[in-house]
């Protein structure tokens, strides 16, 4: 008689007369797709599009830019472009001679033309501090009083003598007077001090007769 304690039992539920099924493995990998997983959603997701994605997402921090502020940052750069647009367009009506319209032509048109203005404004500068006479003063009234010893027998008064004429030369720091005035003593000592009173130094002093009763006087001061 058979031992039938050593061989297995194997109980089964349902129909014995269902055919035994063999469980196959389920390959995932499709030619050209490559190896997909499934999400807990449902889905299948490519393994390799899933690596980039998180390689992207890794270099950026992580953190994914919203749509609103992809909104605002188009913004910005389209008013950006705007501005710059306009101030082109108004440079360009400063210079003259402008023949171009792109933005290339307007910059460079611009930077010659500014380097222009700067050689013309050097050449002015240079042009007055290089001029000898910045001003002309022709003084026909004086308020010069000079005491004349000689003149005591005069009858007039000091407003019915000849007023001076007088020149007045400017060039840097220096000045140049020339006087021309009626021949008393005393004058020219007289004429030195009023310009010492304008805190002007006396460098060089000249007097010169002209006929008998006139005097030209020139005075270098600074």
């Amino acid at each position: 008689m058979p031992n039938h304690h050593n061989q297995p039992i194997i109980l089964t539920f349902g129909n014995p007369n269902t055919p035994e099924i063999n469980p196959q493995p389920l390959n995932l990998e499709v030619e050209g797709v490559g190896s997909e997983v499934l999400t807990s959603h449902g889905s299948f997701v490519n393994l390799e599009v899933a690596a980039r994605n998180a390689q992207k997402e890794k270099k950026t921090g992580g953190r994914v830019r919203p749509a609103s502020q992809i909104h605002y940052h188009i913004l910005a750069e389209r008013k950006r472009r705007e501005q710059l647009s306009q101030r082109f367009v108004a440079l360009s009506t400063m210079v003259p001679g402008l023949k171009k319209m792109d933005k290339t032509s307007v910059l460079g048109d611009a930077i010659i033309y500014l380097k222009q203005l700067q050689e013309r404004v050097k050449m002015l500068e240079e042009q007055v501090a290089q001029k000898t006479m910045q001003s002309i003063v022709l003084v026909k009234r004086s308020q010069l009083l000079v005491e004349d010893e000689g003149s005591s027998d005069d009858t007039g008064g000091p407003d019915e003598q000849p007023l001076p004429e007088i020149e007045a030369k400017i060039c840097n720091k220096n000045i140049l007077l020339r006087i021309h005035c009626e021949k008393h003593k005393g004058v020219l000592v007289k004429i030195l001090s009023e310009v010492e009173k304008h805190n002007l130094a006396v460098m060089n002093t000249s007097v010169a007769s002209f006929g008998n009763l006139a005097l030209d006087i020139t005075i270098i001061a600074e």
